[in-house]
């Protein structure tokens, strides 16, 4: 991975992805672009003519560089390549339509202004399904990326658990040790059109060596069955596919998902 994209704003998880990015661009020698993007479009109920907007202006923008002169000088002495790149507009929007020409994007897990909200991100949900680039969803709680770290990979035989593989592919050349893990349902439907074997033999032809570890479902939740088991093997990430049920929802992220972004134990990559 070369080229990182990461979303530069004032929220809580933002000191935690800038320096996951960091962590990977030393490991990969990839190069940084922080993308600051502000949206001036302030509404007021019945300000037909605009005049709150028209006041806000002025300490939105005075907001926004005091934010970027702050991160720009944590950054001047990292051992990393780095860019600022600022653009007016909304942020899922100028993030998507900047993620063609990059490798992986740097999100939160709270949409702008919700931060702590315990709920799925719709601009996580939009980038994650819509863009051509994995998403790596990066909660604040995060201090450090081990890339040398065990990686779990979330396996239901899915086509978008094998895009969210093979997008994670740099990533698990690096780790340890990558568990494909496959939850054994207890009524004993499971989706088979890749088989986990399948999965392993793909990483196989990159060099990795890929454990299939089948984990029993209980009464708890997917999400917290895979953080579960994550948790127990150290893992320092995992890998999941976005399962979308609608295109056209502005959300569309599915169950399993959804749940896991709602309060996410550690990174989670994403692809579609």
């Amino acid at each position: 991975m070369k080229s990182i994209l990461v979303h530069a704003n004032e929220d809580s998880a933002m000191e935690a992805r800038m320096q996951v990015a960091l962590d990977i661009a030393r490991a990969t020698g990839a190069h940084i672009t922080f993308l600051q993007s502000v949206s001036y479009e302030v509404f007021a109920p019945g300000d037909f003519y605009g005049s709150a907007m028209a006041a806000a202006l002025p300490q939105i923008k005075e907001a926004a560089e005091k934010f970027r002169a702050r991160t720009e000088q944590d950054l001047v002495n990292e051992d990393a390549a780095w860019e600022w790149k600022f653009l007016y507009g909304m942020a899922e929007s100028r993030l998507l339509e900047q993620s063609a020409l990059y490798d992986l994007i740097l999100v939160g897990p709270d949409d702008i202004g919700e931060d702590g909200a315990h709920r799925p991100s719709s601009m996580v949900g939009e980038l994650a399904v819509r863009a051509s680039t994995p998403v790596l969803v990066v909660p604040a709680s995060t201090k450090r990326l081990n890339l040398g770290a065990p990686i779990l990979v979330a396996w239901n035989g899915s086509s978008e658990a094998c895009t969210a593989m093979r997008a994670a592919v740099p990533l698990l050349a690096m780790a340890s040790d990558v568990h494909l893990a496959v939850i054994a349902e207890s009524n004993g439907k499971r989706r088979t059109d890749f088989r986990p074997d399948q999965g392993a033999e793909y990483l196989s032809r990159h060099n990795i060596r890929a454990e299939i570890v089948e984990i029993p479902r209980s009464n708890a939740k997917v999400s917290d069955v895979l953080f579960s088991a994550a948790k127990a093997r150290e893992c320092s990430m995992m890998v999941m596919g976005a399962y979308g049920h609608s295109r056209l929802a502005e959300m569309l992220l599915g169950g399993v998902t959804r749940r896991s972004l709602t309060d996410p134990a550690l990174p989670i990559l994403l692809a579609h």
